[in-house]
């Protein structure tokens, strides 16, 4: 038995939702058709494809702890290290496929994260969240649900606590307590893939004081629950997805998208909350989450080996492949991307069980891992578009190659190699635009820099966890300086 959806289920499965959505100031009435959105739904909807290839299998699904039945490893809570390295292979399959993000990710974070939390604070209080937390659990499994996690709030004035905001709904937070649930407001930003998904849940966005206790809230709610309203950010180049599958897109199948999710007065059941008030236990949830999510960042290994293809295909196309220079700068491209991928397995390879049974990768190298994230992609970038050449932005359109007064012109003197079309040269330079420059530079690189929390935050997580004085006792020991040498 198995509870795997195909692509084509997925897709109608989004069909049966009532979102609200608005898009340039209108709302969207057919979400998964709208040229903007598909291709973002298309990228979501390889993560069911590939799930049915024999091929992919032992990577992208694996047994339900709880029923036995065969998953999508992204409804999985990881049970083993063997399960944390493959998540960080998925990663990797999925960014190579699709050369964008495919929006999973962070819901399956959300709930290996909630696992371990909400065990905790039972543990503690005597609380039932756990169980709620398997029951909803078991839900998303059977039914293979793709979910939002939602973390970032808006935060308003970053220098001022949650409860003390000008503003109170830039943070979500209790507005009113039922005997059957709670009523929320607030907002939630930056939430990829929110449209494409089937549930959204909700975590608070960083360490909560007493203070702040109504903010300090985790549920999830269906995605098309009354008083959910999306607002969709723009992307670079985005209008080029309403001119057809022409090459001036560079991506011809799959993309991302981002979202405001506002909370309007939304209504929760208890059965569905996972943490009320509970703000002793944020930050373990918060920084749980982190870690888990900067071990994602997998999926840019996976666009970095597209950017690599495409990089050495246009150095051949403009007949450059056997320069000295050229070939230093791809090995250089390959040594950064393994360098990203080393650092995931890494994390993955030393992860622990922790108290619920849900296995953690190591805090700190996801940490290490995800600040080469904000970085590697930027050079790799960097060395494409160098590789590249000036045409990567002074190429005309697709329309002016179609156009019959200019159209031989342009593929007359942009042509390189005698057996290359010049058509194939525009077709893989718009591609290396689309993953330094256009909608896919914000999963790329825009996403390296601040998904999973901006450099300096994994730099405080780095400073915490090294343990310095463990370094400075080893290395006087070795010098002949007494061990109690120490300085205040």
């Amino acid at each position: 038995m198995n509870s795997l959806m195909n692509a084509k289920q997925y897709e109608e499965s989004l069909r049966k939702l009532q979102l609200k959505v608005y898009l340039f100031g209108k709302r969207v009435e057919n979400v998964v058709d709208n040229p903007i959105i598909r291709p973002s739904m298309n990228a979501v909807a390889a993560t069911y494809e590939l799930a049915h290839r024999p091929e992919y299998e032992d990577i992208m699904t694996t047994r339900s702890h709880l029923t036995g039945k065969k998953i999508n490893r992204f409804t999985h809570i990881h049970q083993n290290r063997d399960d944390l390295v493959k998540k960080s292979k998925m990663g990797r399959l999925l960014g190579s496929q699709t050369a964008c993000c495919f929006q999973r990710c962070v819901g399956m974070d959300a709930m290996n994260s909630l696992s371990i939390t909400t065990h905790a604070i039972d543990a503690r209080y005597g609380t039932e969240y756990y169980g709620r937390f398997l029951k909803y659990l078991e839900y998303v499994q059977e039914n293979d649900l793709t979910c939002d996690g939602a973390m970032t709030d808006p935060k308003g004035d970053r220098s001022v606590a949650p409860s003390k905001q000008l503003d109170e709904d830039v943070f979500v937070h209790v507005v009113e307590e039922r005997p059957d649930g709670i009523v929320v407001s607030g907002a939630k930003a930056h939430q990829t893939g929110a449209v494409n998904s089937h549930e959204i849940i909700v975590m608070p966005t960083l360490t909560m004081r007493e203070e702040d206790r109504d903010y300090a809230i985790s549920f999830a709610l269906p995605s098309d629950t009354e008083g959910l309203t999306y607002i969709l950010g723009r992307q670079s180049c985005d209008t080029r997805k309403l001119e057809g599958m022409t090459f001036d897109r560079g991506n011809l199948f799959y993309g991302g998208h981002e979202a405001l999710v506002v909370f309007d007065k939304v209504f929760v059941p208890w059965e569905r909350v996972f943490m009320y008030k509970e703000y002793d236990f944020t930050t373990q949830l918060v920084e749980n989450f982190a870690a888990y999510h900067r071990q994602s960042y997998a999926c840019k290994v996976g666009v970095g080996d597209v950017l690599i293809g495409a990089t050495q295909t246009i150095a051949e196309y403009n007949g450059a492949h056997r320069a000295s220079h050229i070939k230093d700068k791809i090995v250089e491209m390959n040594h950064l991307n393994e360098t990203l991928f080393c650092g995931c397995i890494a994390c993955a390879a030393e992860g622990h069980r922790e108290p619920s049974g849900t296995y953690l990768v190591d805090v700190l190298l996801a940490n290490v891992h995800k600040q080469n994230v904000t970085r590697f992609p930027y050079e790799l970038a960097r060395l494409a578009q160098d590789v590249a050449g000036g045409l990567l932005v002074t190429l005309p359109s697709a329309a002016d190659f179609d156009s019959p007064e200019v159209g031989r012109w342009v593929k007359k003197y942009y042509r390189t190699r005698a057996d290359i079309p010049t058509e194939h040269r525009a077709r893989i330079l718009r591609l290396i635009e689309n993953i330094t420059m256009g909608t896919a530079a914000v999963g790329y690189l825009t996403e390296s820099m601040h998904g999973a929390g901006s450099p300096q935050a994994q730099r405080i997580m780095i400073s915490r966890l090294i343990n310095m004085k463990h370094k400075q006792k080893i290395a006087k020991e070795l010098c002949g300086i007494e061990k109690g040498d120490q300085i205040g």
